[in-house]
């Protein structure tokens, strides 16, 4: 099938490694060129040198919870490109905490997760009215809260914020879905979670597909929502875990 994509911009955050690394991989494949942005510059110029030459790859090296990160990575994305059609918030984190967690940890927790890339966001919508066409992605993570998790609220405030302005956009051909991932092989779930063939093990005990999913599997969605295919998808918050997820909506 050809998802249409082929010369369109797309910028992903958190680009470095795990899902924004797949789904970068898998924008370039259809023919995206592709800002790749996160902290560390050698994971960055690592996957660069993996894209084909028709992605046209821009390395930003970016704390997205800077103060001015977002302007600066617009205006390094137009210096480059003049534009940009797909953004990919994939940068976040999540941290179990023992007890209640600290005033501190909640509000880094809300900033990194939630403020930060609704920031990037408000800050490439106005290009993409402009054009009258985008496509904007957040990964979030689980709405069925097993433990304290400050990361859980900002998830929840993604898709609310996700779905109030999908209903403000779609008629200016703006998209804007979330995509939580369950239990998928990335940087922070091997470490936090999958440290050992013990505990991958027993992981999967709750995963009714059986395995722990690949980075891979949810790009695959991520890439198909952010083509012109797509365009009557908003809105959406799209579950990708096995069936791990209990709730039927």
């Amino acid at each position: 099938m050809d998802l249409q994509l082929s010369g369109h911009v797309a910028l992903v955050t958190g680009a470095s490694a795990g899902l924004g690394r797949a789904i970068a991989k898998g924008l370039a494949a259809e023919g995206c060129r592709i800002g790749l942005l996160a902290r560390r510059r050698h994971l960055l110029e690592e996957l660069a040198a993996e894209l084909p030459a028709s992605a046209e790859p821009l390395i930003i090296v970016e704390d997205i919870t800077a103060p001015g990160a977002p302007d600066r990575t617009r205006q390094q994305m137009h210096d480059r490109f003049g534009r940009c059609d797909i953004l990919i918030n994939n940068a976040g984190g999540s941290r179990a905490q023992p007890d209640l967690g600290s005033d501190e940890v909640w509000g880094e927790a809300m900033f990194l997760n939630f403020e930060a890339g609704r920031r990037i966001a408000h800050a490439f919508i106005p290009g993409m009215r402009a054009q009258r066409h985008g496509r904007i992605i957040s990964l979030t993570g689980q709405d069925e809260p097993r433990e304290i998790n400050p990361a859980n609220a900002p998830n929840g405030a993604v898709h609310i914020w996700a779905k109030a302005m999908s209903r403000h956009l779609a008629s200016e051909g703006i998209t804007i879905n979330s995509i939580p991932p369950g239990r998928i092989h990335s940087e922070q779930i091997d470490r936090r979670i999958l440290a050992s063939e013990q505990a991958e093990r027993d992981s999967t005990k709750d995963i009714p597909a059986g395995y722990v999913g690949q980075p891979e599997d949810l790009a695959v969605l991520a890439v198909f929502l952010c083509s012109p295919l797509a365009r009557y998808i908003t809105g959406q918050v799209i579950h990708v875990d096995g069936g791990m997820r209990r709730f039927s909506h």
